[in-house]
């Protein structure tokens, strides 16, 4: 298996699926010749077609108004969106009507759209660039919302997305893209959507992130590695829907929760969680559940990024507290 890095995998499941399903099309402001701000859609366009890779004018709302309409005519249309602070114009195309047309038409038509964006922050850029506001989206009823943390995972769960009958939300970190390498299966390993997967098992403490939070997960784990924590990291992968029971299954065990998140705090998916737990495990906690995460600010200029960002250091200090309550 070869070893490559976000891009790379997510590449591969648009060329495999393409390449299999003459239904899957890609559009999306320089997607084609240029290959994306990314490069995740390099050559692809060359492969399969300027009529199977689309480069579209900068609007957002007829980027995914059109791509719905392909979707409910046979298609199997991948729309990105250069950056996902650029989606909110094409807001009211996704709530109004993709997500609503399965509902909306009794079962007559479904929408099979993946939506991809590069998300969140890390690398620098803009507000509009970097920000992470996936609880918008996990409380859109009939949209799935999706956010891989390694190259395998982006990989599996895209080729699922891929053949999902409804609307997906894909969202890329940024940060992640060429940030890890590991070995991906040229095979259609497909990950389902809607599964968590524990990444780490332990006994003291249950750690729950997503996207590039998951890293940060690890590298508190490795500051921590001289200490006597056990502590167990879940990687939701899929935000909604959401795996509760993962969730359970893991506080149930460990009694202490730690959720990160770099979305800004206040309604963010990390109350979400918190609620479902207290709701269905709160007998079982030894200590407050936790919350690290962005700010309630829009996201800032890059001198102060990282320190708007959840870091190792705060996810240890959180560990701390809840061992020590």
């Amino acid at each position: 298996m070869p070893r490559i890095n976000m891009v790379d995998a997510i590449n591969l499941a648009l060329s495999q699926e393409m390449q299999k399903d003459k239904r899957v099309m890609l559009l999306g402001e320089d997607v084609g010749k240029e290959g994306g701000v990314f490069r995740v859609t390099k050559g692809l366009q060359k492969k399969f077609g300027k009529d199977r890779v689309v480069d579209t004018p900068l609007a957002e709302s007829g980027i995914i108004g059109t791509s719905i309409g392909l979707a409910v005519n046979g298609f199997r249309p991948v729309a990105e969106i250069q950056f996902s602070g650029f989606i909110y114009p094409a807001f009211n195309q996704i709530i109004s009507h993709a997500s609503r047309l399965r509902n909306r038409s009794r079962g007559r038509f479904t929408c099979p759209l993946v939506i991809r964006a590069p998300y969140s922050g890390g690398i620098r850029a803009l507000e509009h660039h970097s920000e992470s506001m996936e609880a918008l989206y996990a409380h859109i009823p009939g949209l799935k919302v999706v956010i891989p943390s390694t190259p395998s995972d982006a990989k599996g769960l895209l080729l699922s997305s891929l053949r999902d009958p409804d609307p997906v939300l894909f969202l890329e970190p940024k940060r992640l893209y060429r940030a890890i390498k590991e070995e991906v299966s040229t095979k259609e390993v497909v990950i389902p959507l809607g599964k968590a997967n524990v990444v780490q098992e332990g006994s003291d403490v249950t750690l729950v992130a997503w996207g590039a939070m998951v890293r940060e997960c690890q590298k508190a784990v490795e500051l921590l590695k001289d200490k006597e924590v056990s502590l167990e990291i879940i990687d939701l992968r899929t935000i909604s829907p959401l795996d509760t029971e993962t969730i359970v299954t893991s506080v149930n065990k460990t009694g202490r929760l730690i959720i990160v998140h770099e979305a800004p705090k206040s309604c963010g998916l990390g109350a979400e969680i918190s609620a479902r737990v207290n709701e269905k495990s709160i007998l079982h906690l030894k200590s407050p559940i936790i919350r690290v995460t962005g700010f309630d600010t829009i996201f800032p200029l890059y001198q102060n990024e990282m320190k708007y960002l959840p870091s190792p250091e705060r996810i240890v200090s959180a560990i701390h507290e809840v061992m020590e309550y």
